[in-house]
């Protein structure tokens, strides 16, 4: 087990890092920071030489793929980090320097433990994208069909694993300070954050993602999912379908071609939202670097590391949320924050439905096409420190992602209307979940179920009461050391761990 003090270095090292490239100061000013974070900011940058404008891909690049994985999502949230650093941080997203390709062949090689001539006839040795995490090549397999063949950079898991123990570690002293840092659960966070960078470790596990999110996908034609070849697809290499398109983002392209941009936007769109609210399993890294529209028209996305998944009863909840605040029913909203567990019962309903007509009556007069649905979100998340509602990571994940999509989406079509394209499908899959005939069926299936599981049922009720509760238990989380001192010593255990606060405070901000 790593030593606390080792934690500390690098958390030190960080901290300063990012403070010598400004990075930190967004954090400083912001007038909700708590206190401590804000002194411990303060400490981090003490004695540096900061530029004018802040360099955040160049200080998360200094500290290591773990950073730049965070730098990536950071991208995808101007309303948080301002314009011009969400300009400068999407450099992070396929702008990287290449490992040499000799060392990319060594992987191959390793991978599948025989000579990769009998696996592909030919190599671009220039990649056609370099991330944090994997490059990617254009090749021809031995049978003549064009793929891109994503490799992880050699090391990638051993940095991962020693910067994520680290995060463990600070957010384990975060949490110990109790009050706000405690309600927005960062050892949960990490933790969920963890399982992501798992699943993108293991090329595999992504593999098995997009052949999944292409069966849900089958309903949308418009969007289309890359074809997996699972016999050169291993652990650290993942070969899939070669995709001819332009970018997403690359508008003059576009046009030039004769796409519809509007139709583009509606698209995808639609495609999420069957992802999400349909489905229950959405790709949750949908920023313009992962999306290309075919010769065809249709909308194709890559990169399947970060998914997301929301089971039925979260999605009823998600989707009932969403059309009470179309229509303006905060009551039916407030009561299934509660009925959800999301809003402690101790509170009052009738005041947190106040809280909530106070987020969405200033957006109801505004022409449709002007109300942001990422800034609803955002207000929806800022009365949650009133109604000490525990963080849903989940929801987060989902929220940054909608966030993304209206994002790609408007810069397709400026003038599109999110609520009335939402509205219809959000309705129609309310309608035919929670109508009469779905009651009906969901009724037997659960009564069937029940008397299936009778006889265990006793069984069980013999040996010991079972425990109840309306939510899944957390996920169960190592056993961290931590630090205790007494009062007289709190501003010496602040010194100690003050540039380090600064690398977990910002990781844990976008959540």
């Amino acid at each position: 087990m790593t030593r606390p003090a080792t934690h500390i270095f690098r958390l030190l090292k960080w901290g300063r890092t990012l403070a010598r490239h400004g990075a930190l100061r967004g954090i400083e000013r912001d007038p909700v920071t708590p206190p401590p974070v804000r002194r411990l900011v303060r400490l981090a940058r003490f004695g540096t030489f900061q530029p004018k404008e802040p360099a955040y891909a160049d200080a998360l690049e200094a500290i290591g793929p773990a950073a730049i994985k965070l730098g990536q999502t950071l991208a995808t949230r101007p309303d948080l980090v301002g314009e011009n650093a969400a300009r400068d941080l999407m450099r992070l997203q396929d702008t990287l320097p290449p490992v040499p390709f000799d060392k990319i062949e060594q992987e191959i090689r390793k991978a599948f433990q025989r000579p990769i001539e009998e696996l592909f006839s030919s190599i671009d040795p220039d990649p056609v994208g370099a991330a944090s995490i994997a490059q990617v090549h254009k090749a021809v397999t031995a049978d003549g069909r064009t793929v891109a063949v994503k490799v992880l950079r050699p090391g990638v898991e051993r940095e991962f694993a020693r910067a994520i123990e680290t995060y463990e570690w600070a957010a384990a002293q975060v949490e110990s300070m109790g009050g706000e840092l405690a309600r927005l659960r960062p050892r949960l966070t990490i933790e969920t954050f963890k399982r992501w960078t798992a699943r993108e470790l293991d090329l595999r596990r992504e593999a098995a993602s997009a052949s999944e999110l292409a069966e849900g996908m089958e309903a949308e034609p418009e969007f289309v999912i890359p074809e997996i070849d699972w016999q050169r697809t291993a652990g650290r290499v993942l070969t899939l379908e070669w995709i001819d398109g332009i970018k997403i983002a690359d508008h003059d392209a576009l046009d030039a071609a004769g796409h519809d941009r509007k139709h583009l936007a509606a698209t995808l769109v639609h495609a999420f939202l069957r992802q999400a609210i349909s489905e229950g399993f959405f790709h949750a890294d949908l920023h313009q670097g992962n999306l290309f529209v075919r010769p065809d028209g249709k909308i194709a996305a890559i990169d399947f590391g970060i998914m997301g998944r929301i089971d039925r009863r979260a999605r009823l909840w998600l989707a009932e949320i969403l059309y009470g605040l179309i229509t303006g029913n905060y009551k039916r909203v407030a009561e299934i924050h509660f009925e959800a567990g999301y809003v402690p019962s101790h509170h009052n309903l009738a005041e947190f439905t106040t809280a909530l007509r106070a987020v969405g009556e200033p957006i109801r007069g505004l022409p449709v096409k002007d109300i942001s649905i990422g800034h609803m979100l955002d207000g929806l998340f800022a009365i949650t420190r009133d109604f000490e509602m525990p963080t849903q990571p989940h929801l987060l994940l989902l929220q940054k992602t909608m966030v993304m999509i209206e994002g790609v989406a408007t810069s397709l079509d400026p003038d599109i209307n999110m609520w009335e394209t939402a509205k219809p499908f959000v309705g129609e899959w309310l309608r035919s979940e929670l109508g009469p005939e779905a009651a009906i069926a969901d009724r037997l299936r659960e009564d069937f179920a029940t008397l299936a599981r009778l006889p265990e049922l006793i069984r069980r009720v013999e040996a010991e009461l079972p425990q109840r509760g309306a939510a899944p238990p957390a996920p169960p989380l190592r056993d961290i050391q931590v630090i205790r001192v007494g009062v007289r010593w709190k501003y010496m255990l602040t010194a100690i761990v003050a540039a380090g606060v600064g690398i977990a405070g910002t990781l844990l901000w976008p959540f």
